[in-house]
């Protein structure tokens, strides 16, 4: 996890990391997503919309990844959000020990985009992602997206 460092040390008041976990069903993607939302407003994170957009659709992706790949060996998954002075961070984990990569892009297929999706939208913010083994033998995929402020006028 990424440390960052600030004159006085104390954390800015939004600042912290938060963890639940959901049944890996379908009803448990939207209520991931609507859970981070309401987090980020609640903590009063200053962030730009765009970056609360990608982070959202971020979860939706791997929420629905764990649900569909992983809910056989792991009928319950965890995901972690966790705001520092400059980026934000969500993770999904599951107990499915598989380990998956980015597709690359095929027109010719309907989905299995979920992972490269997430890795573009991370890219484009200019974030960081990955799969991860847990020590448990299952994984942790993240996305690292830097926390753009929002815009005042």
């Amino acid at each position: 996890m990424v440390t960052i460092e600030r004159e006085g040390g104390e954390p800015l008041p939004y600042e912290g990391v938060w963890r639940f976990t959901a049944p890996a069903v379908d009803a448990s993607v939207p209520q991931a997503r609507h859970a981070v939302r309401d987090l980020l407003l609640r903590q009063g994170v200053p962030v730009a919309d765009d970056v609360v957009q990608g982070l959202l659709l971020i979860v939706s992706e791997l929420v629905t990844n764990a649900v569909k790949h992983a809910a056989l060996l792991s009928p319950m998954l965890a995901v972690e959000v966790a705001v520092g002075a400059e980026w934000i961070r969500v993770s999904v984990e599951d107990n499915h020990p598989y380990r998956p990569t980015a597709l690359e892009n095929d027109y010719g297929r309907t989905g299995g985009r979920g992972l490269l999706l997430v890795r573009e939208i991370t890219r484009e913010a200019g974030g960081a992602c990955e799969v991860e083994h847990t020590s448990a033998g299952g994984k942790v995929i993240w996305a690292a997206l830097p926390l753009k402020p929002a815009q005042t006028y």
